[in-house]
């Protein structure tokens, strides 16, 4: 059992997809109840009220000005990622971030990171499945960002930089970082309470982790 607090912070903002904080925040609440030492809490630039895509409001419990330290920072992803791209604030806030913590994304968050540089000269993936008729958000990184080596995986870990494929992948990117930072037995009980080890089998099969 885990003695020291580990704590997630996870960056949201409007349009975040639901899916994209539940298979963050959700996956913490039900490993907390295996390790009750991991604390996770919400972020956004401004403390408050965020309504994520399709009109489910949430309150965030600090703005970017007072963020708590913590041992990962987790960017979500959804629609409103192209505002985040072109907001210093937050840029600033996840550039410092990655100074002295884990930094992670799921899905479109990636494109965040590689907006604030952390990507730069690194491996890294997001989101590559859309709508049709949608621009590929791996292909738009693969575009804009050419410092980046951008590849097709599940998630690329480059030590202290995770970044994770599309929406539901945010469950195993969350899993992936319980391991890393509180150990393979709780990320494993974790996917077994969330009854999630076989499209964790599923998804090892379909689609590579790539740890650098």
């Amino acid at each position: 059992m885990m003695s020291e607090p580990i704590r997630f912070a996870i960056f949201i903002y409007d349009e975040v997809e639901p899916i994209d904080l539940g298979g963050t925040f959700g996956v913490l609440s039900m490993a907390k109840r295996i390790s009750p030492s991991i604390e996770m809490f919400l972020v956004a630039e401004n403390a408050g009220s965020i309504c994520l895509t399709n009109g489910l409001i949430v309150e965030t419990h600090f703005g970017v000005d007072n963020c708590p330290d913590a041992d990962v920072l987790i960017v979500t992803g959804g629609a409103g990622w192209t505002n985040q791209t072109e907001n210093p604030k937050v840029l600033e806030f996840i550039r410092t971030c990655a100074k002295c913590m884990t930094v992670a994304s799921v899905c479109t968050g990636g494109l965040i990171l590689a907006a604030a540089g952390i990507l730069d000269g690194l491996t890294a993936t997001t989101k590559r499945e859309v709508v049709k008729g949608e621009h590929s958000p791996f292909c738009l990184m693969e575009e804009s960002y050419p410092k980046v080596n951008t590849i097709p995986a599940r998630l690329v870990d480059t030590g202290t930089v995770v970044t994770g494929g599309g929406v539901s992948l945010a469950i195993d990117v969350t899993l992936h970082l319980i391991d890393k930072m509180c150990g393979k037995a709780i990320s494993d009980e974790t996917a077994r309470i969330i009854e999630y080890s076989a499209a964790s089998q599923a998804n090892e099969k379909r689609l590579q982790a790539v740890i650098c």
